[in-house]
């Protein structure tokens, strides 16, 4: 009787396009647990199911009568460097998030979805996990949907270890109460909401001010204090959304936000790039300045290392970095007190830290 064959099992191949470096069966298996990821990071108003070509959000559901769509695109920029030098991942995740809830929350907007781009020379699973997780979490701070995004390999177009984050996120916001700066008079107060650190601005010269002229180390603690340097420069960026909605909630009641009748905030800017000089008149009528008292706020240790052995002029600093101050929103000078102590009961930093006067659209720093 002649002897059972064994079934010869053919080695599996690399396939080309893994031999080319973009490993489809990688990202196939570390996408397969964004469906559990996506669905803890929902709302309602999200249709369909995760992984498919487009989200969906049924914006019927969300309860606006006359909804303005407000978008807002942005990357992390170089802070992405001290990412891949330090190997954590999850606080520019947060970042990307953050930074874009904020941008449309000065105009009033609830953030509904986010979505993401990564893009990578070669796929590490930890790397993007680690990406995921921040997103995610921040998404969830923000109660805005993390809808889907796009995770791209293209080995030979970026650094081995290094890789790119871009994020967009859409929000709505009720057309009578879009915060435009409209309603800004000269006699208004300004407040100003605590950062915790450079946010995501200003990297390409702190980095040089920190690591080539001072000679500092990643692990190096800052003078005064027992933060390290990595600490200080990859302290995620602030959420100032949801303490915003709920201060416009019950504080601006007017039936439109470019009266000043029932409101007491007129208006918000965003400290990112183009630091005080290049956000503020964004905001203000054409006929005002604005004048800052440096003085009246409490810096986090990085921004007075910068200002005092960066070599960097006074008005520039001021123009790159937040120097402290994330948010700035403008409201009636009999409601400053009262928006600085809600920002405060709210675990806020907040202070008064500046005024509106008649000009011409200029920032005055003193």
């Amino acid at each position: 009787m002649p002897g059972k064959i064994a079934a010869r099992t053919a080695p599996k191949e690399t396939k080309a396009y893994a031999q080319a470096g973009v490993d489809i069966d990688l990202a196939d298996s570390v996408k397969g647990g964004l469906k559990r990821t996506l669905a803890r990071v929902g709302r309602p108003e999200v249709l369909g199911k995760a992984g498919g070509f487009g989200g969906l959000f049924d914006l019927s559901k969300s309860g606006y009568r006359r909804p303005v769509l407000v978008s807002s695109v942005d990357g992390v920029g170089t802070k992405l460097k001290l990412a891949f030098g330090t190997g954590r991942h999850e606080g520019v995740g947060r970042d990307i998030v953050n930074h874009c809830v904020n941008d449309i929350a000065v105009l009033g907007a609830e953030p509904l979805f986010f979505l993401d781009y990564v893009g990578m020379g070669k796929l590490e699973p930890g790397v993007f996990q680690g990406i995921l997780s921040g997103m995610a979490e921040a998404c969830r701070e923000a109660r805005c949907a993390l809808i889907g995004g796009e995770t791209a390999q293209m080995p030979g177009f970026y650094r081995t270890g290094e890789y790119d984050l871009v994020g967009s996120v859409v929000g709505a916001v009720e057309k009578p109460k879009i915060l435009s700066g409209a309603a800004i008079r000269p006699g208004d107060k300004l407040v100003g909401l605590g950062s915790n650190g450079l946010h995501t601005n200003g990297y390409s010269l702190a980095t040089k001010i920190f690591f080539n002229k001072l000679r500092y180390r990643m692990d190096d603690r800052l003078p005064g204090g027992e933060v390290t340097v990595a600490d200080a420069l990859l302290e995620p960026h602030l959420n100032y959304a949801r303490l915003m909605l709920r201060l416009f909630s019950r504080l601006n009641t007017g039936s439109r936000s470019d009266t000043r009748r029932g409101n007491a905030i007129f208006g918000a800017a965003h400290i990112t790039g183009g630091g005080f000089t290049g956000n503020i008149p964004r905001i203000v009528p054409e006929k005002c300045d604005v004048v800052i008292d440096t003085g009246t706020w409490t810096r986090p240790r990085v921004f007075d290392i910068l200002a005092t052995e960066g070599g960097v002029a006074f008005d520039e600093l001021y123009e790159v970095f937040n120097m402290g101050i994330g948010m700035v929103l403008v409201v009636s000078p009999d409601a400053a007190q009262d928006v600085v102590r809600r920002c405060r009961r709210a675990r806020q930093p907040a202070w008064t830290i500046g005024e509106v006067t008649r000009g011409k659209g200029r920032v005055h720093l003193r």
